[in-house]
Protein backbone atom coordinates (compact mmCIF):
# COMPACT_ATOMS: atom_id res chain seq x y z
CA UNK A 1 0.00 0.00 0.00
CA UNK A 2 1.55 3.45 -1.01
CA UNK A 3 0.67 6.79 1.47
CA UNK A 4 1.15 10.03 -0.08
CA UNK A 5 3.28 12.66 1.54
CA UNK A 6 1.43 14.76 3.85
CA UNK A 7 2.95 17.77 0.87
CA UNK A 8 -0.46 16.59 -0.96
CA UNK A 9 -2.44 17.83 1.84
CA UNK A 10 -0.50 21.06 1.78
CA UNK A 11 0.80 19.97 5.16
CA UNK A 12 5.12 19.86 5.23
CA UNK A 13 6.38 16.59 7.16
CA UNK A 14 8.01 16.76 10.56
CA UNK A 15 11.30 15.43 10.31
CA UNK A 16 12.94 13.23 12.82
CA UNK A 17 14.26 15.07 15.85
CA UNK A 18 11.81 18.02 14.82
CA UNK A 19 10.05 18.94 18.26
CA UNK A 20 6.78 18.08 19.11
CA UNK A 21 4.28 21.07 18.23
CA UNK A 22 1.01 21.90 20.08
CA UNK A 23 -2.32 20.93 18.57
CA UNK A 24 -4.07 24.70 18.10
CA UNK A 25 -7.11 25.16 19.09
CA UNK A 26 -8.37 25.58 15.40
CA UNK A 27 -7.64 23.24 12.84
CA UNK A 28 -7.58 23.33 9.34
CA UNK A 29 -8.92 20.18 6.92
CA UNK A 30 -5.39 18.66 6.74
CA UNK A 31 -4.35 19.02 10.63
CA UNK A 32 -7.59 16.92 11.69
CA UNK A 33 -6.52 14.41 9.13
CA UNK A 34 -3.25 14.01 10.80
CA UNK A 35 -5.03 14.62 14.21
CA UNK A 36 -7.19 11.00 13.61
CA UNK A 37 -4.31 9.80 11.17
CA UNK A 38 -6.82 9.14 9.02
CA UNK A 39 -3.58 10.13 6.37
CA UNK A 40 -2.26 6.32 7.94
CA UNK A 41 -5.29 4.32 7.10
CA UNK A 42 -6.24 2.56 3.93
CA UNK A 43 -8.59 5.56 2.78
CA UNK A 44 -9.19 6.81 -0.77
CA UNK A 45 -10.03 10.67 0.34
CA UNK A 46 -9.25 11.35 3.97
CA UNK A 47 -10.89 15.02 3.47
CA UNK A 48 -14.49 13.40 1.79
CA UNK A 49 -13.97 11.32 4.94
CA UNK A 50 -14.35 14.08 7.31
CA UNK A 51 -16.76 15.57 4.67
CA UNK A 52 -19.27 12.44 5.35
CA UNK A 53 -18.61 12.98 8.94
CA UNK A 54 -20.31 16.48 8.69
CA UNK A 55 -22.53 15.55 7.04
CA UNK A 56 -23.96 12.53 8.78
CA UNK A 57 -23.52 15.11 11.97
CA UNK A 58 -20.87 12.97 14.38
CA UNK A 59 -18.19 15.85 13.36
CA UNK A 60 -19.14 20.01 13.41
CA UNK A 61 -17.08 22.38 11.22
CA UNK A 62 -16.89 25.94 11.61
CA UNK A 63 -16.80 27.92 8.43
CA UNK A 64 -14.10 31.34 8.80
CA UNK A 65 -14.02 32.75 5.73
CA UNK A 66 -14.00 30.39 2.91
CA UNK A 67 -12.35 27.80 4.84
CA UNK A 68 -14.26 25.20 7.14
CA UNK A 69 -11.93 24.95 9.96
CA UNK A 70 -12.52 22.77 12.91
CA UNK A 71 -12.49 23.76 17.26
CA UNK A 72 -10.09 20.59 18.43
CA UNK A 73 -12.89 20.57 20.91
CA UNK A 74 -15.31 19.40 18.44
CA UNK A 75 -12.74 16.77 17.10
CA UNK A 76 -12.39 15.47 20.57
CA UNK A 77 -16.37 15.15 20.98
CA UNK A 78 -16.21 13.64 17.56
CA UNK A 79 -13.67 10.54 19.18
CA UNK A 80 -15.61 10.24 22.69
CA UNK A 81 -18.84 9.32 20.35
CA UNK A 82 -17.48 7.60 18.01
CA UNK A 83 -16.13 5.13 20.78
CA UNK A 84 -19.15 5.35 23.13
CA UNK A 85 -20.65 3.93 19.60
CA UNK A 86 -18.17 1.06 19.14
CA UNK A 87 -16.09 0.33 22.05
CA UNK A 88 -13.54 -1.99 21.45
Amino acid sequence: MSRLPLRHLGVPAMLPGDPPQPCPEVMTESEVVRYLRLDLVDIKDPAETLGYYRRKGLLRGTQIGKCVRYRRIEVERFLEQITELNPR
